[in-house]
């Protein structure tokens, strides 16, 4: 394909259309991938794929192919469901939670994200959702982002202790950060101490994009 190849040497856009919830999504080639973008950042495979494979492998592909279910907070374009498929061949359930339908309905004609079988798309408020579960998750999957902002709700006690609530002993937390200013960095330190060390173990990685901190918490069986 000839914008493909092109791609490797200016980005080249092919579809553009404003949404409601995440204001302008794009769909780029870029560098001889397709990549889904808000206005000021990268939502799926591009940098955020590398980053989010980079916290899967630091919880170790190992340990999610004996994992019966997986909780994905925010879809976009489905970059991490098609690293957990394709990459590490993860065979079981996989519960996508994505506030914007717009951003599903390109997920699915840009990225075929509706082929994945084993992939089931709620369109729900994450909060929402994390409220109402009945069931519990071998690894929960924050990835939620309005453009560049993070919602408040994320790094409320109330939320991160209902997202333990629902994770199963010896499950994992893998929630990608965007930090942006001195604030960010306050507020994702006061996040990893407001985490009982009693029942998990937590961790930030060392930075592999700018911009991005992943934190991982484990809940100690």
């Amino acid at each position: 394909m000839i914008r493909k190849f092109f791609s490797y040497l200016i980005p080249i856009k092919i579809f553009k259309k404003k949404s409601t919830r995440s204001k302008m999504i794009e769909v780029t080639w870029a560098n001889g991938e397709l990549v889904l973008d808000t206005e000021n950042t990268n939502y799926s495979y591009g940098s955020l794929q590398r980053i989010l494979r980079y916290g899967l492998r630091n919880i170790g592909y190992d340990k999610i192919l004996e994992m019966e279910h997986i909780l994905l907070l925010g879809v976009a374009g489905g970059s991490v469901v098609k690293t957990l498929v394709n990459e590490i061949e993860y065979k079981e359930k996989i519960t996508g939670v994505e506030i914007d339908p717009d951003m599903i309905e390109i997920a699915n004609q840009y990225f075929n994200l509706n082929q994945i079988k084993q992939l089931k798309v709620v369109i729900d408020d994450a909060f929402e959702f994390v409220l109402k579960t009945k069931e519990k998750y071998d690894l929960i999957i924050i990835d939620i982002f309005e453009d560049t902002h993070m919602p408040n709700f994320l790094f409320e006690k109330f939320f991160v202790d209902r997202i333990c609530t629902i994770l199963k002993d010896d499950g994992f937390v893998l929630f990608n950060t965007m930090i942006l200013d001195e604030a960010h960095n306050v507020r994702n330190r006061k996040y990893v101490t407001e985490v009982n060390p009693k029942f998990f173990q937590t961790k930030m990685l060392p930075r592999i994009e700018v911009h991005n901190e992943l934190i991982i918490i484990n809940k100690v069986a």
